[in-house]
């Protein structure tokens, strides 16, 4: 582990070098401040339509990575488990058929198989319709960086089941996941 250790009386502008033997800890007059890691970040998504049962949580297929730096996204489990602990932001993306008519709907985190994390939850008056049913929720969520992981459930409530939308130029992928390492513990 490299080590960069300053004192209240340093000097500003100082340049400092780390000896490149992996985490590079920054302590002040001895005292861990931070640890800069080669922190895990990825992105997850869905590249064909996924069909979501009515009035359940259904667990999000994400079946294709954009990038994933610490190979830590599985897409067999679509499950994220990480190999460093730590304060990890997640962002979820979910849309819909924009032709649906939903009395609710919610996107939720999932920690180790239990919901530690609802977003808001958009609800229609029966039979409203609007152009996008999107959602985005980020939270986030303290990882041990070898046995907790993360997965995404959607809820809906449009009288059947409800697929989500896929072809938008801008964004070809029905639902998203990312994360990356906010702090190491």
């Amino acid at each position: 582990m490299a080590l960069i250790n300053t004192t209240t009386t340093g000097v500003l502008g100082s340049t400092f070098y780390g000896d490149g033997s992996g985490n590079l800890t920054v302590q002040q007059n001895g005292v861990n401040v931070n640890t800069i890691t080669s922190a895990p970040t990825f992105m997850a998504y869905t590249l064909t339509q996924q069909t979501i049962s009515n009035n359940s949580a259904t667990k999000v297929t994400l079946n294709t990575e954009e990038w994933d730096t610490g190979n830590c996204f599985d897409t067999s489990l679509s499950r994220f488990t990480p190999n460093v602990a730590g304060y990890y932001n997640f962002t979820v993306q979910v849309r819909f058929d924009s032709s649906l008519s939903f009395t609710n709907m919610w996107t939720a985190i999932y920690k180790n198989g239990a919901i530690t994390y609802r977003g808001f939850e958009l609800s229609n008056s029966p039979g409203a319709t609007y152009f996008s049913q999107q959602q985005n929720t980020t939270h986030l969520v303290y990882l041990n960086g070898s046995t907790d992981y993360v997965e995404v459930y959607i809820f809906q409530a449009n009288s059947s089941s409800a697929s989500c939308t896929i072809g938008y130029t801008q964004t070809p992928y029905c639902n998203r996941l990312y994360g990356f390492l906010a702090r190491a513990a």
